[in-house]
């Protein structure tokens, strides 16, 4: 074969693979310390394999979610925060598997750059394996692509696969047992979660405040700070709910917020309806509303307003859900009733 005049390496082209593989070691230890029953959570082979015996499950029907950070992740350029990131990105997947009543099992990564820089990547995927933990999920593998040209300088982007599993008569929304005067239970968030950045980003703009500078609603923290609070994840809390059969359907607040998630989990004939009084409206929301102007149902359509995740119980069962739920220190409390549409 002739020798190539230019002799270009893949390194040349924009491509280090010694740094991928650098990445993969830094990793390695913060998967193993995500293993769970079912899962080994190694790195390196061609796929994972999950053993469902092993972890309980005797007629489990498999659930499947996927989900980006979305635009938050410019806010995380722009401020060089990037140590939560990937906690949203596990809290976006696992929420919506538990909104189907499903336990997450295994949890996947995609990472997509221009130019990989380790220490970077590295404290992301230490985000998602924190995220994993929160969730009782395996991060079971990933991928993690270099693709100069393709991204800007410094820009990365994000994408989250994870695999739930049910037990056959615990899927959720339970829609034949949904009745009008079912309960509405509000689980609270920490903020805007991953939602809603791109109108952020605007109202930022609006403000004339850097994200350096302290943020007008929130004490001894700055802006980007805390605009980067991450989403929670709900799981430790509601599945045993789930699993004691108490949890009629559960919605997660995400993109399109307390107007469009909530009836995606309820019956055909009913209709959720929130008691907009039955909270206040958290610091970060009042202050976007009132810098960009932003009318009262385009917050609730757009933001959860501080409401991260939505129950369906029956009214007789609220106490108790409610007693169980401020024992594991989460104040919930009932934000509105399914009635007949």
């Amino acid at each position: 074969m002739t020798q190539p005049r230019n002799g270009l390496t893949y390194r040349e082209a924009g491509v280090d693979i010694d740094a991928g593989e650098a990445l993969v070691e830094r990793i390695k230890p913060l998967a193993r310390a995500t293993r769970r029953p079912g899962s080994e959570a190694g790195l390196g082979g061609f796929g994972a394999l999950f053993d469902l015996k092993a972890a309980g499950y005797s007629d489990p029907l498999l659930v499947s979610t996927t989900d980006g950070v979305g635009t938050k992740l410019k806010v995380a350029a722009e401020t060089g925060l990037h140590g939560t990131v990937g906690i949203d990105l596990v809290a976006m997947c696992v929420n919506d598997l538990l909104a189907q009543g499903a336990e997450p099992l295994l949890f996947l990564d995609y990472f997509a750059t221009g130019r990989l820089d380790v220490d970077r990547a590295a404290e992301v995927v230490a985000g998602i394996a924190e995220g994993c933990r929160q969730a009782g999920a395996a991060l079971a593998g990933g991928e993690t692509a270099e693709m100069p040209g393709m991204y800007g300088e410094g820009d990365y982007d994000l994408a989250g696969f994870a695999v739930g599993a049910v037990d056959r008569d615990a899927v959720l929304p339970k829609l034949g047992q949904q009745q009008a005067g079912d309960l509405l239970i509000a689980l609270p968030s920490s903020g805007p979660h991953s939602n809603g950045y791109s109108l952020i980003r605007r109202v930022v703009a609006l403000s004339w405040l850097d994200w350096t500078d302290a943020a007008p609603f929130a004490d001894g923290a700055t802006l980007g700070e805390a605009m980067m609070t991450p989403t929670r994840i709900y799981v430790r809390e509601v599945l045993p709910l789930v699993k004691a059969g108490l949890i009629k359907g559960g919605a997660h607040i995400t993109g399109g917020g307390l107007i469009e998630n909530p009836p995606r989990a309820v019956a055909e004939g009913l209709a959720p309806i929130f008691d907009w009084n039955a909270w206040t409206l958290p610091p970060v929301f009042h202050w976007l509303a009132e810098t960009g102007g932003v009318s009262s149902e385009e917050m609730r359509r757009t933001f959860n307003c501080g409401v991260g995740f939505v129950l369906i119980v029956a009214a007789a069962d609220a106490e108790q859900i409610l007693g169980s739920l401020l024992e594991v220190g989460e104040p919930a409390f009932v934000c509105g009733e399914l009635r007949a549409a």
